[in-house]
């Protein structure tokens, strides 16, 4: 058996790749999976009534806690930098790791841990996956799939105060540039867990929390998109049937701030577009061969794994102060500029 634990505090994103790639990794290895804990799947910070939009899901076995101590455990790769970008990035490390090729090879009876959102681990068997997570008939909805909307996933939450994560209303309209040059007509709508916040980033779009479920179809069935850097829109984007073109953060967890790493490499996929701080471009191969070559030169990378001594410690203490800074100032900018009428209100003449 291969199986996994569903601790509380992770996001629904992150449960359902630790559900998915569990499964695959047994379905590839032709034997059973089970859960530690079961019951938490769908039971996040947003929503306690676990995966009420989905036909039921197979949890295969339960794993009791008294079984564990029977299994073997594997903890996928993680290799981390310390960065003065904030205090995580400080004292944890911000994970950079790409796939980890020995976690497909575990044997039977083992426990596996980790962020596990390559998507070597689990592409082979997209179809399964689109079964494995049927949404419910009364849940579906094609309400805003069509070739002229383009749906802006918005992250808020613990995001909006932390510089080196929340991404800026420039990466926004970036993108949504980008998406006229698809179609000059192209209509924007955002989906996001924190109206609040959203309405302060993009006040001049139409903005949505329905609930889990229907955030989570919309993105599904959504023909074009602009994703933040949350685990929460992968899923079902990668399970889409109706994807043309979605727009991703290029580096990811670290658009604002990377020199060149991704946090984390796992997260770039064929399936998306990404764009850099100017607005440009990028095709998940172009992302993947500019990262090797910054592996090669950066001694940033070369560093990874390794704590700053008291000297680097003390620069980094001062750099994460000024971002810090600046990312506050600008929140004041965008404040004034709403207040001032510069940024539109959504259903302002």
């Amino acid at each position: 058996m291969i199986g996994t634990e569903f601790i509380e505090g992770y996001g629904l994103g992150n449960q359902l790749f630790f559900y998915i790639v569990t499964r695959c990794i047994a379905l590839e290895k032709g034997v059973d999976f089970g859960f530690v804990n079961p019951g938490q799947i769908g039971n996040v910070f947003h929503s306690k009534r676990g995966m009420y939009f989905m036909d039921p899901i197979d949890l295969g076995k339960e794993i009791s806690r008294e079984e564990m101590k029977s299994f073997k455990v594997y903890h996928e790769q993680d290799d981390r930098l310390y960065m003065g970008n904030s205090v995580h990035d400080m004292t944890n490390g911000c994970f950079i790791s790409g796939a980890d090729k020995a976690l497909m090879e575990v044997e039977d009876n083992t426990l596996i841990y980790g962020n596990m959102q390559d998507q070597s681990y689990f592409e082979k068997y997209r179809d399964n996956i689109r079964d494995w997570l049927h949404v419910k008939e009364e849940a579906e909805s094609y309400e805003y799939t069509a070739d002229d909307l383009c749906i802006i996933n918005l992250r808020g939450g613990e995001y909006t105060s932390c510089p080196e994560l929340y991404l800026d209303r420039k990466y926004f309209l970036n993108a949504i540039r980008n998406m006229k040059k698809i179609n000059p007509n192209m209509r924007f709508m955002v989906v996001t867990e924190d109206e609040e916040a959203a309405k302060k980033v993009l006040p001049e779009y139409e903005c949505h929390h329905f609930d889990m479920g229907k955030d989570y179809v919309t993105l599904k069935n959504a023909r074009y998109l602009i994703l933040s850097n949350s685990s929460f829109s992968l899923v079902p984007v990668m399970s889409s049937t109706q994807l043309q073109y979605a727009i991703a953060p290029k580096y990811w967890a670290r658009h604002n701030i990377s020199d060149g790493f991704w946090s984390s490499e796992q997260n770039i996929y064929t399936f998306l577009t990404y764009q850099d701080r100017h607005g440009k471009l990028f095709s998940a191969a172009e992302c993947r061969k500019e990262l090797e070559e910054y592996k090669k030169r950066s001694s940033l990378y070369a560093r990874r794994n390794k704590r700053p001594g008291r000297v680097r410690l003390f620069c980094q203490n001062i750099r994460r102060r000024r971002l810090y800074g600046v990312f506050f100032a600008k929140k004041i900018v965008r404040s004034l500029e709403r207040r001032t009428g510069i940024i539109k209100t959504y259903g302002d003449n």
